[in-house]
């Protein structure tokens, strides 16, 4: 007896339209951020369009900012990757329900509006506490580092920089006076009517170079001249130590010869990576024990953790409209300071004073009081046991960022437009974790 396969007939039309609502099942993630979406405040969104009857229309910044979100949720970055996925996948067309926006429009929607994901980012936050995912009983606080849209071979130290500047100077004051003999010869030869005053094409290079050398080389100089008077240091301090101790190495103003400015991203930095040396941004993470979202993200261009703890947890508070009542953080974010401040506004800290496999050094618990206090509370079985919670808590968010979504490269550059794609990246892993969250309720 044959076999009666299910028909198939590919070439056959439709009678009528088909519904979008039939093309994804039910609780697909693009529908929960589509129904989120439309609940947003959007007006920032929209006046860049208001007052303009002449420009064509433009799409609606509802259908982009969909459309942005799920893309980032499920791992696609490249405008033209997206603009692709607009005509091959189903959850894209539906978002985008018959529009079909350029990667031009979609790279250009994105760096109009990345002061504007910040306030959508907060909103959802919002609407996830008055969800009651979101508790603030314990908050843990991490920093990743995430590559820059630049090659660490396009840095160039300060010292190197030195050594470039005064060998381009040289090479360009012997081809200018090369030219100066070239014209002197074609004048006698050709007659003074004779132009012979375009540069070279080795001299413009050259000059370009250099041109861009001593910028960076004037960057690095300002940005220690500012790190020298926040450390009370004066321009005629001749080295002198303003709080005694040893002499400073350098004049003030003076940046270190390994100090490096990279050329395509000047505000990026070299920092340690699992994969090695890499050029990199530091992206700060505080993420909700109980629904473990982001509540908090803050992106810098400096490797180390020092420092960052209260402006995170002041974010929390700020956003949420409470603060957390415990903290927990590695021994990146170790300092007197903070210890204080956190005893100030009763938040129950757990931040280790340690690397790992590594000993505590001795603590002068007059000289460092709450440096003191916290470490006696790590050696407490209750603080070994709430401490413990930190790394499956915080460092899983960071996982799921470069290894479930797929991000460990930006795709902007420049410090405030990093920080505006931080904060899509958040928003978008937010967004994934309520759905998850809200479809198990």
């Amino acid at each position: 007896m044959g076999t009666t396969f299910r028909p198939y007939s590919p070439d056959q039309d439709l009678l009528l339209p088909p519904s979008l609502k039939e093309w994804l099942p039910e609780g697909h993630l693009a529908y929960f951020i589509s129904d989120v979406v439309e609940e947003l405040h959007l007006s920032d969104f929209y006046a860049r369009y208001e007052g303009d009857g002449r420009r064509k229309s433009p799409f609606d910044p509802r259908m982009m900012l969909k459309v942005l979100i799920y893309a980032y949720a499920t791992g696609v970055f490249s405008s033209r990757k997206i603009a692709r996925k607009l005509e091959e996948d189903v959850a894209f067309r539906v978002l985008a329900a018959g529009n079909f926006p350029k990667h031009r429009t979609l790279c250009d929607f994105r760096k109009q509006h990345l002061s504007e994901f910040k306030a959508v980012f907060v909103q959802v936050l919002h609407i996830a506490r008055e969800a009651d995912l979101i508790k603030l009983g314990t908050v843990a606080v991490d920093g990743t580092k995430v590559r820059a849209n630049a090659s660490k071979h396009k840095a160039m130290s300060y010292g190197r920089m030195r050594d470039e500047e005064k060998r381009l100077a040289s090479e360009i004051e012997q081809l200018c006076n090369q030219a100066g003999r070239t014209d002197e010869s074609e004048d006698q030869q050709f007659g003074t009517d004779q132009r012979g005053d375009e540069l070279p094409d080795e001299l413009q290079y050259r000059e370009k170079r250099l041109d861009r050398i001593r910028a960076a080389k004037q960057k690095l100089e300002a940005d220690q001249q500012a790190s020298d008077d926040a450390r009370g240091r004066h321009p005629d301090d001749e080295r002198r130590s303003p709080r005694g101790g040893r002499n400073f190495k350098r004049d003030y103003g003076v940046p270190d010869d390994k100090d490096q400015s990279n050329f395509t991203d000047p505000q990026s930095r070299i920092m340690k990576t699992s994969d090695g040396f890499q050029q990199c941004y530091n992206g700060q993470l505080a993420v909700d024990a109980e629904s473990q979202m982001i509540v908090a993200n803050h992106q810098g261009n400096n490797a180390s953790d020092h420092g960052c703890l209260i402006p995170l947890l002041d974010d929390v508070t700020a956003t949420l409209g409470s603060q957390p009542q415990r903290c927990l953080a590695d021994a990146g974010y170790r300092k007197e300071q903070d210890f204080q401040l956190l005893e100030s506004k009763a938040i129950d800290g757990y931040i280790s004073l340690r690397r790992e496999g590594k000993k505590t050094g001795q603590i002068d618990a007059d000289q460092y009081p709450a440096t003191a206090r916290m470490a006696q509370k790590l050696t407490t079985e209750q603080g070994r046991e709430v401490y413990a919670q930190r790394k499956h808590l915080v460092e899983a968010v960071n996982g799921w960022i470069k290894h479930v979504l797929g991000f460990r490269q930006f795709s902007m550059r420049g410090l405030n437009a990093v920080q505006g794609e931080w904060d899509l990246v958040c928003l978008a892993l937010n967004l994934r974790r309520m759905s998850s969250r809200m479809s198990l309720a």
